[in-house]
């Protein structure tokens, strides 16, 4: 499991350093890779590109979760205001996909609510 930024950053990282190509194994290769909180922090345009190029190369090659706080329609905020790169990761996310919407009050919050 990831957090979407935290991948961002580490392929950023692996990018300038010139280890893209061995930092991609990390993420393309588990049979299952949980990204979380996508959307939760702003990304910029190169953010966007490299998640991008992660879920374009997991591309039917494995299984993914993806958790977020935004309903598809407003991805296009997530992924920098560019409606033709939130096409692309949708065109590859929801052919496969089973959508779940998880209504309510915050779990983490319930003790502080309660009081």
């Amino acid at each position: 499991m990831a957090r979407a930024l935290d991948v961002i950053n580490t392929w950023a990282a692996a990018k300038s350093a010139g280890r893209l190509k061995a930092a991609r194994k990390k993420y393309t290769n588990p049979a299952l890779l949980i990204l979380d909180e996508l959307g939760d922090l702003p990304m910029d345009k190169t953010g966007a590109d490299l998640l991008c190029q992660v879920l374009s190369l997991r591309y039917e090659q494995g299984a993914l979760i993806m958790t977020a706080n935004r309903a598809c329609k407003e991805w296009p905020v997530i992924f920098n205001h560019d409606s033709t790169l939130t096409s692309a990761v949708l065109d590859r996310l929801l052919p496969h996909a089973d959508t779940l919407i998880i209504a309510g009050k915050s779990f983490r919050m319930k003790d502080q609510l309660e009081h």
